[in-house]
């Protein structure tokens, strides 16, 4: 076995992640965060662009009830969105649950200087540290709130769940 040298950018820096809003469009509802490389919130403009990608981005319908086919499975129509200004790329992760336990995800990226470019990431990455902070937290939030509820699922309370700090 090779052994490889990881070339670092700097020490890591915890960075702030914060909820931002609920966005409603297309018959979904998405958990809005933002993470930043210099703290605070994300870009207006790259907000704008997350919310203007939900339709074209997710499955239509937003709810929809499997078939026979076992690929076609169950859509709730809740999810979350992760924007991220990072020092060479700006992120959109867009994800939702789907059949039961699943989460299921898409990436886009753009130039920092050229958001209105954002596409599909062209590897298959599933995010970076202060990204999956966010999925983990909302893993155990589905878990909580609608896999292991005694009295059933509750979307409300799961999307009343946010999470909010320093990672």
């Amino acid at each position: 076995m090779t052994e490889s040298t990881i070339t670092r950018t700097g020490a890591y820096r915890p960075r702030a992640i914060s909820f931002l809003k609920i966005h409603e469009a297309a018959g979904w509802r998405l958990k809005f965060y933002g993470i930043t490389v210099n703290g605070g919130p994300p870009r207006a403009e790259l907000v704008t662009v997350g919310e203007a990608l939900v339709p074209s981005v997710l499955p239509n319908p937003a709810v929809h009830s499997g078939g026979g086919d076992p690929h076609d499975i169950d859509r709730y129509g809740v999810g979350f969105v992760i924007l991220h200004d990072a020092r060479d790329y700006a992120f959109a992760l867009f994800d939702w649950w789907a059949g039961e336990n699943e989460l299921h995800q898409r990436i886009y990226s753009a130039l920092p200087t050229r958001l209105g470019a954002m596409r599909p990431h062209p590897t298959p990455a599933i995010g970076c540290v202060w990204e999956l902070a966010v999925t983990e937290f909302e893993r155990r939030a589905w878990l909580e709130h609608v896999l292991a509820r005694p009295g059933g699922p509750d979307i409300e309370a799961y999307l009343a769940q946010r999470f909010q700090g320093d990672v």
